[in-house]
């Protein structure tokens, strides 16, 4: 019968419905996943902060890095000098700012080097069947074996007179840091992007873009490393962390930037004399180290957890 018989929905209705339906989006997914990570927030937030000091710093704490005081030389913490001063009165808080800004330039700049050349040998190494395949990974192993630490001394010990005659002190020594320390960094990436992409091109989104005559350049950029990009992106908060210790250690060992640019490294090496009555001299590049890479560490959990859809939190 025609009152019975129950109306269909319109087209508008149906298209009302559809719109308050809530629609998935892996990047929102993600984000509500990196939310619940608190740690990861907390440390997220602080890192924030720090980075926000230390780009408008100077806009509100304007004693220049090498200003001398020979009034002031090793003071305590006060309301003139928050963080006190060194042995020659130089304001510390002035040059935390300044070499906060170098370290972690270091650190990004280290890091991004890591993973342009680890994604690069890692995907070739993956995609490849024969003797390519395995003699990248042979490469990865050596580099792997060899001790870093003496390596990295020796050669920024050659090569930094050079740089700085090219670049200048501060930029030959920033380059050859940067390009040492990444240089030294992009095995684990290489080895997890292989990993990534032995599994990938197996997938039946690979195969079927294969089938359909995708070459394997468009087959690595529009299916393959889009998917790959979640492991690198936590390796990369990794390796943001290492640039810096392994900038600090340089830097404490004399071979890192001159004495008139203040790194945190730097500035740690520079009070290694003065700790029985400066401690503050140490205390506090010692405490923004620890404290920027141990949120970048947190970070990179939540990442990893944000970014990973098999883990349940």
């Amino acid at each position: 019968m025609a009152g019975s018989t129950l109306a269909s929905p319109s087209a508008e209705a149906v298209a009302q419905a559809q719109a308050r339906a809530p629609t998935f989006s892996p990047t929102r997914e993600a984000w509500r996943r990196f939310r619940r990570h608190r740690l990861a927030v907390i440390s997220a937030i602080i890192l924030a902060l720090m980075v926000l000091a230390i780009l408008v710093g100077p806009l509100f704490w304007r004693i220049p890095i090498n200003h001398i005081d020979f009034a002031a030389t090793l003071q305590g913490p006060s309301w003139n000098h928050p963080f006190g001063t060194d042995d020659l009165g130089q304001d510390l808080l002035s040059r935390m700012i300044y070499g906060g800004r170098i370290s972690l330039a270091v650190g990004l700049a280290a890091m991004f080097v890591a993973i342009f050349v680890g994604t690069i040998i890692g995907a070739v190494a993956g995609m490849s069947r024969g003797w390519v395949g395995s003699g990248l990974m042979w490469l990865t192993d050596l580099f792997l074996s060899l001790p870093q630490l003496p390596l990295l001394l020796l050669v920024i010990y050659l090569f930094r007179d050079a740089l700085k005659g090219t670049f200048g002190p501060e930029g030959g020594t920033f380059i050859l840091i940067v390009i040492v320390i990444g240089g030294l960094r992009w095995m684990p990436v290489a080895r997890l992007v292989r990993a990534q992409f032995l599994s990938l091109r197996e997938k039946e989104f690979v195969e079927a873009a294969r089938a359909l005559g995708a070459s394997k350049f468009r087959q690595v950029v529009r299916h393959i490393l889009p998917n790959a990009l979640g492991p690198v992106i936590v390796a990369g908060t990794i390796d943001v962390a290492a640039a810096i210790i392994a900038e600090s250690t340089l830097s404490f060992l004399g071979l890192g930037f001159p004495p008139d640019i203040p790194t945190w490294g730097r500035l740690l090496f520079d009070a290694k004399d003065n700790l029985d009555f400066a401690p503050h001299w140490a205390l506090f590049p010692g405490a923004a180290i620890f404290l920027t890479v141990l949120t970048i560490n947190f970070i990179g959990d939540g990442l990893r957890d944000a970014l990973d859809p098999r883990r349940v939190l």
